[in-house]
């Protein structure tokens, strides 16, 4: 039984280190690593198309996609979004190969670290090579491009991420029935494109 107490309390102390809360000092952007198992996590949003050639998927940890619209997202919550070169037929796009992977994570206070100006609530950042090895990146660039999305938790697509997700569980619950009410339409149709 002692032994059993000295694990919990060594797993508490652990997970109170991890989280940058008070047993130790918040991470800083480029500081923590790259989540080896988000693939198996929800997709936050995939196949968006960008201009400039590429296509990104982001996907989204339980934590994360535990939230609700109109919330902030919980502390925990990670978000990982891949950039894949594209090649252009047409007008569809088709991933080609992976560029980088950007991470943001949420944890107690986190933010604090930025450069004054460049807070994002408690966010910070990190990129990665395809390989899985950190890159360099421009995180003033990563926190000014996130900084007018205060209202959305500084997250992109926050809209259409719950957006989607309700239409897909509005699909879900109509399974096998035939009446819709024309919002519940409109929302499902979010999914299908």
């Amino acid at each position: 039984m002692k032994k059993m107490m000295l694990a919990a309390s060594a797993a508490v102390v652990l997970a109170g280190c991890a989280a940058g809360g008070m047993f130790g000092p918040a991470p800083k952007d480029g500081e923590l690593a790259q989540p080896t198992d988000y693939k198996s996590w929800p997709v936050f949003l995939a196949g968006i198309e960008k201009p400039t050639g590429h296509i990104r998927d982001i996907y989204i940890n339980p934590t994360g996609a535990a939230a609700k619209k109109g919330e902030a997202f919980a502390n925990g919550t990670v978000s990982v979004m891949e950039i894949y070169k594209a090649t252009k037929t047409g007008d569809k796009m088709t991933k080609a190969g992976l560029e980088k992977v950007f991470v943001m994570y949420k944890g107690n206070n986190w933010g604090s670290t930025a450069p004054e100006g460049m807070k994002t609530g408690d966010w910070v950042y990190a990129a990665f090579e395809p390989n899985g090895q950190p890159a360099k990146a421009d995180y003033a660039t990563c926190r000014g491009c996130h900084l007018p999305l205060a209202d959305k938790d500084y997250i992109f697509h926050y809209d259409k991420y719950f957006d989607t997700r309700k239409s897909a569980q509005i699909l879900d619950g109509h399974a096998g029935k035939v009446a819709m009410s024309v919002e519940e339409a409109h929302l499902a149709a979010l999914v299908t494109k």
